[in-house]
């Protein structure tokens, strides 16, 4: 009779575990989106003074997908360091243009991230910047300035 009694308790205890997370997931999926994302790389000074002769700037561009407290980065590029006057204006911008797929718009959120890193005679100097694309938002733009 024993027996009898524990059966709906271990019948429930294995619905509720196959009810996991994981096979919740594969059974009802969550709904993703794409989001396009571009930026534009550009100077916004002439630098002819003497000044900038030697002075230099690199960049890197991360895209970092974020979900509660779990960070993971979906694309990245290094743009080699170049002098600052060989930079373009923003008229011929280095520009670059992205789609993310699979972001759960309701979930994460995709984050710009960018650190240029200037060098003039050997005096290096980071600047770090991001932009958040907004939940919602299809799509996300960026300018930056050297």
């Amino acid at each position: 009779m024993k027996k009898i009694i524990w059966l709906p308790v271990i019948v429930a205890a294995v619905l509720l575990a196959a009810w996991s997370k994981p096979l919740k997931e594969m059974m009802m999926p969550e709904k993703t989106v794409s989001k396009n994302i571009s930026f534009a790389v550009y100077k916004t000074n002439n630098y002819t003074s003497k000044v900038y002769d030697d002075a230099s700037a690199k960049l890197q561009v991360s895209v970092v997908k974020t979900r509660g407290s779990k960070r993971s980065i979906v694309w990245q590029r290094s743009y080699d360091a170049k002098l600052l006057k060989e930079y373009p204006s923003l008229e011929n911008a280095i520009s670059q243009k992205l789609v993310i797929n699979n972001v759960v718009d309701s979930k994460e959120q995709l984050e710009v991230v960018y650190t240029l890193t200037y060098n003039s005679k050997g005096s290096v100097m980071q600047l770090q910047d991001e932009a958040v694309i907004s939940k919602g938002a299809k799509d996300g733009k960026l300018f930056i300035n050297i």
